[in-house]
């Protein structure tokens, strides 16, 4: 029955707009599709050693990131989150804001600056030595570990769930906490059996993109020597020369990626909490004095000083070091290349989104919703994965385009696609569509259907009403897709690495490489320009969430 109501109501809105939609999430499934079909190949004699001598290394180096950064940025993100909420103490209107910009720090620019600041040549260690006299035991405040790794990614990620956790508290009908406090519950006994089962979506919420951050990690675990998935996909396919095992260890990765998502969607089910009254208000701040209140404000104090002020601060030092040796020619030539692949990218994708946004708008609620679960489905995906999917599928383009390219005269065997920026972008898109696409979606909640049924009474057809009458009133939202994905694109290094043609550097690549050859001071300069741009994305996130 279901089934065919769907049916029919695909066959009412079948159209150019539909059909584009569609072949849009099939061309952003069928990569990532590929890399499943690799589990189902045969294996050659380079997975076996894989498998034999290093696959438990790697799965537990991974577990062990991921479990790590996802316990200690869901304590910190929701400790934070309810100290900003639940009570009022000095600065904490600041703090409001602020404890989010760490997001706009990339963990691999955080990870070479916090090594350089800790060693013993840095910073800290030579004030220490220099001015006081006092010579700290070797490793005592060191990164290169996976400790090391851990605290990067934990100071750096831990806003996901602090900014979903504090969304979540600030909007929730006040009544629970209320009462609790009314009962004579004390702080503790509030947070532990109030507050952490009521943000429970949105802890789960948050913790799942700090994993999905972590899993699509290189920088930091290469940096630091760290045996992870991501890092064994760059090893075999740079290494061992063997894309077929490098697809193989994507597809097993994929597999867990899929699989956390229905563990999250099992975690989710039926847990929903509604306002005791019809009319919910917002939480009243609880006010705290003396001691506690200071306590509040230094905590959040070190966290901000540590996730933000400290790298950005030394990141600018080396960079008045350097500025004069860095900025030359060729380094116009890193922004442009950056600029120009994010632009191009991003407008595809901002017209993909439009396309398949006003389908969702004008289908059922199911099968809107598998639109757009379609068109989102490579965020959560490591660029590692989408890359390999991505190269597998050029590549069988090319095998299939030989006659062509023989008959062009590119010689037998030739790779035309395979070596070309429309590699790297399809990648972008594959990747960041769910920027894009829920700029787009949130604009669309916000605009009346009345005006598009008003325009067909019209007699205005389906492209005429969307150019004269939604295109307009979704400019706010196309700008703001449109910034918050070109920043992205802009920061992405595994993808990118990957699948960028010959001798074409961005300012993450470029970062990257100065960081792995030891050329720290070199690298502060591509870094800040990233982090200005990645603060862009983080201000506006703000500014959107004050206006919702």
């Amino acid at each position: 029955m279901r089934t065919s109501r769907l049916l029919r109501n695909i066959r009412r809105h079948i159209n150019g707009w539909m059909i584009a939609s569609l072949l849009g999430g099939a061309a952003i499934l069928l990569p990532i599709l590929y890399v499943l079909l690799g589990l189902f190949r045969p294996t050659n004699e380079n997975w076996q050693i894989v498998k034999q001598y290093l696959l438990t290394d790697y799965v537990l180096g991974s577990a062990k990131l991921v479990l790590f950064t996802g316990f200690f940025a869901a304590l910190l993100g929701v400790v934070l989150a309810w100290l900003v909420v639940g009570y009022t103490f000095p600065l904490r209107r600041f703090f409001r804001w602020a404890l989010v910009l760490p997001l706009a720090v990339p963990p691999y620019i955080a990870a070479y600056t916090y090594s350089t600041m800790t060693s013993y040549t840095g910073f800290i260690q030579s004030t220490l030595r220099n001015q006081f006299d006092i010579k700290l035991p070797p490793g005592t405040i060191e990164i290169m570990s996976s400790k090391g790794a851990i605290f990067i990614m934990t100071l750096f990620l831990f806003p996901y769930v602090f900014m979903l956790t504090r969304t979540f508290l600030e909007r929730q009908s006040a009544s629970y906490i209320e009462n609790a406090r009314l009962l004579g519950r004390s702080r503790l006994s509030l947070f532990i059996k109030v507050v952490l089962p009521l943000s429970r979506p949105a802890i789960i919420s948050g913790v799942m993109l700090v994993v999905f951050e972590v899993f699509s990690d290189y920088g930091v675990a290469s940096y630091f020597g760290m045996q992870t998935v991501s890092t064994a996909i760059f090893q075999t396919w740079f290494g061992m020369y063997d894309v077929d095992s490098a697809i193989r260890l994507a597809a097993w990765l994929l597999i867990v990626i899929i699989g956390l998502f229905v563990i999250e969607r099992f975690l989710r089910r039926n847990r929903q909490f509604n306002a005791t009254t019809s009319q919910s208000r917002p939480l009243k701040p609880q006010q705290m004095k003396g001691i506690a209140a200071w306590g509040a404000t230094a905590f959040c104090s070190i966290i901000f000083l540590l996730a933000f002020i400290v790298p950005l601060t030394q990141i600018i030092v080396w960079t008045t070091w350097t500025y004069h040796k860095i900025w030359r020619a060729d380094f116009i030539d890193l922004m442009v290349n950056s600029l120009s692949g994010a632009a191009i990218a991003t407008a595809v994708i901002m017209i993909i989104a439009l396309l398949s946004a006003r389908t969702a708008r004008m289908l059922s609620s199911s099968l809107a919703y598998g639109v757009s679960r379609l068109m989102t489905a490579g965020y959560a995906i490591p660029g590692a994965i989408v890359a390999i999917g991505v190269l597998a599928v050029f590549i069988a383009l090319d095998q299939r385009l030989s006659t062509v390219y023989e008959w062009l005269g590119k010689g037998e065997g030739a790779l035309v696609l395979s070596l070309s920026l429309s590699m790297l972008i399809t990648g972008y898109i594959i990747r960041f569509m769910a920027t894009g696409y829920n700029a787009i979606e949130s604009g669309y909640e916000k605009l009346p259907r009345v005006y598009t049924e008003a325009s067909r009474t019209l007699g205005r057809g389906n492209t005429k009403s969307f150019f004269k009458v939604e295109l307009p009133l979704l400019k706010g939202a196309v700008i703001t897709g449109f910034i918050l994905t070109i920043v992205e694109i802009m920061k992405e290094l595994p993808l990118t690495l990957l699948l960028r043609p010959f001798n074409f550097d961005t300012l993450a690549t470029r970062t990257y490489q100065y960081a792995i050859d030891e050329r720290i001071y070199d690298a502060a300069l591509p870094s800040l320009l990233l982090i200005g741009i990645s603060l862009i994305s983080v201000l506006l996130i703000v500014r959107l969430e004050k206006e919702k």
